[in-house]
C-alpha cells in the first residue's frame, strides 16, 4: 500500500491513541484530527512549536515511518531511525561487515554506472544531450578507480541547469532546492536501509567520520536525478523559493514511479527493492543490485 507523507508547518501538538497520530491544533485545540500510522509512511516536522509525545515517537519508528525534523530555516535538519526493524538484522549485520573490498568495489561499478546512465537518460528526456554522458557510463572501472562519477556529475549539471550553474550547498535558488530534495531522499533511503537489516553508517564508497549515514548517500546516487528532474520543472517555472508549494513538489519524489527490470513501483517502494537486493549482495545470494532506471 502507497503511504501517505503528513507535512506540519504549523504549531500543533501530536500525540499517540488507538494507534492513531491525534493533532491538536493550538489555535482551537479541542478540535482534533485522526490519523492511523498504517497509513503513513513519512512525517515531516517543519515548525518550531510543536510538541509531539514520546509514545508517538516509539509507535511512529515501531511502524518503521520516516520522521524528518527540519531546522528554524525550514530545511531538514535529522531523522528517527529503528534500530530493530528487522528479524535477521543480527545475520545481515554481519554480512554488510564482513563484505570484502572487491565485492564494494563491484557494487560501486554498479552504483555508478546506474546514477550515470540515469542522469543521460533525464538529459534526453528534458531535451538536452544524454549522449554527452555516455563515455562516463561506459566501462566504469571497479570501484570507478578513475572518478567518472565526479566528472560526469559537473558536465551534467551545467548541460541541465545551464553553462553558468555550480553545484554549491551554501548558495540559493537551484541549490536550495536541490538541498531540500536531497535531504528528503536520503532520508528515505536510511528508513529503506533500516527496514532491509542493513547499518547505514557501513558505507560502501563514502566514508566520513562526521557522516552517521554512508551508505545512504551510497544507495541514493542513482535515484538524484529523480531530484533533479523535479528541481528543473520547477526552476523553469520560476519557483527557486522554497515556498509550501515546492517543498510539496520535492517530497511528491517519494511517489514518483521508478522502472526496474521487470516492475514499475512508487520511489518509496523502488528503494526498498534496492536496499533487500543489496542485503542478498552482502550475503552472496545476488551480484547486482537492483537499481532504478529512468525513463
Amino acid at each position: 500500500m502507497l503511504k501517505r507523507t503528513l507535512v506540519f508547518s504549523n504549531p500543533i501538538s501530536l500525540s499517540l491513541k488507538n494507534q492513531q497520530i491525534v493533532i491538536a491544533y493550538k489555535d482551537s485545540p479541542d478540535e482534533k484530527v485522526t490519523v492511523p500510522i498504517e497509513d503513513v509512511g513519512v512525517v515531516v516536522l517543519e515548525h518550531q512549536q510543536i510538541n509531539v509525545t514520546l509514545p508517538l515517537l516509539n509507535a511512529l519508528t515501531d511502524s518503521n515511518v520516516q520522521l524528518v525534523i527540519c531546522n528554524d530555516k525550514g530545511m531538514p535538519n535529522s531523522m528517527l531511525l529503528n534500530l530493530d526493524t528487522n528479524v535477521t538484522q543480527g545475520k545481515t549485520l554481519r554480512n554488510q561487515i564482513n563484505a570484502g573490498e572487491v565485492l564494494k568495489k563491484q557494487l560501486w561499478k554498479q552504483i555508478v554506472e546506474g546514477k550515470i546512465h540515469n542522469q543521460a537518460n533525464l538529459l534526453d528526456k528534458v531535451g538536452c544531450d544524454g549522449n554527452i554522458l555516455r563515455p562516463y557510463y561506459s566501462n566504469v572501472k571497479s570501484g570507478d578507480s578513475d572518478n567518472r562519477e565526479g566528472i560526469a556529475a559537473r558536465i551534467y549539471f551545467q548541460e541541465l541547469y545551464g553553462k553558468e550553474f555550480v553545484r554549491d550547498r551554501n548558495l540559493p535558488g537551484i541549490n536550495a532546492l536541490l538541498n531540500y530534495g536531497y535531504t528528503i531522499l536520503r532520508a528515505a533511503v536510511a528508513r529503506s536501509l533500516v527496514s532491509s537489516g542493513l547499518f547505514p553508517a557501513l558505507g560502501i564508497f563514502h566514508h566520513n567520520r562526521s557522516n552517521a549515514f554512508p551508505l545512504a548517500d551510497d544507495i541514493m546516487e542513482p535515484y538524484r536525478p529523480y531530484v533533479d528532474e523535479v528541481v528543473y520543472d520547477l526552476a523553469n517555472k520560476g519557483k527557486l523559493e522554497l515556498t509550501k508549494d515546492v517543498k510539496a513538489d520535492l517530497i511528491s519524489i517519494l511517489y514518483a514511479d521508478t522502472y526496474f527490470e521487470k516492475v514499475i513501483r512508487p520511489l518509496s517502494v523502488g528503494l526498498s527493492l534496492t536496499s533487500a537486493s543489496l542485503a542478498k549482495c552482502y550475503a552472496k545470494e545476488e551480484t547486482k543490485i537492483k537499481l532504478p532506471m529512468m525513463q
